[in-house]
């Protein structure tokens, strides 16, 4: 019995960056969940992360992903490559297969248990079974609509719902406002002149 995948999509769309995955769980021919949370916030709500894989896998890089951006105060780009460092050389993490979404304020990337750190080059990107189907719709809403950067991300990930049969439409979406002032995580203080 082969686990399978999903479907997440962010977009970065005026002022604000999104991440929507759906919630099916599929067990070879199965389906054993249908609202599974496959896209959560890291460091203090501060950066989001969307997971295509299976779901200890997920666990357990979400906590070392974690870990990782408490280690370098948020920066995305470079927990993302020492992520990626222990995905590869760790005895227990380099057996995980799985793909990874993450953005931040600053950093758009896919993240893969091969070294991959990869940036998006039109600020859409995808992974999972949907992926595809995602990725293109979300494209020509970008292009071709008045939509937000939720909406697109919501509908680019039903349309690969009706495709993929690893993929539903019961979507959760998490968004940060890029024209906010970001949080500042406890004990940080605010520079002063």
């Amino acid at each position: 019995m082969k686990s399978r995948s999903t479907t997440i999509l962010a977009v970065r769309h005026r002022g604000k960056v999104t991440v929507a995955g759906d919630g099916q769980v599929t067990f070879d021919t199965t389906v054993m969940k249908h609202g599974a949370r496959k896209v959560r916030r890291l460091y203090h709500n501060q950066v989001i992360v969307g997971f295509a894989g299976t779901t200890a896998d997920a666990f357990t890089l979400f906590d070392r992903f974690d870990q990782k951006l408490e280690q370098f105060k948020g920066n995305l780009l470079r927990a993302a490559v020492e992520l990626t460092k222990d995905w590869r050389t760790d005895r227990v993490l380099r057996h995980l297969e799985a793909l990874m979404i993450a953005v931040s304020r600053d950093s758009f990337l896919i993240i893969s248990g091969n070294g991959d750190v990869i940036e998006s080059d039109d600020n859409v990107m995808a992974i999972g079974s949907g992926g595809p189907y995602a990725l293109a719709a979300a494209r020509a809403m970008v292009r071709y609509s008045d939509l937000t950067a939720a909406e697109i991300a919501r509908e680019a990930v039903k349309i690969a719902s009706e495709i993929c049969i690893f993929t539903n439409d019961t979507i959760h979406v998490e968004e940060i406002d890029l024209t906010e002032e970001p949080a500042r995580p406890a004990g940080m203080q605010k520079d002063t002149p």
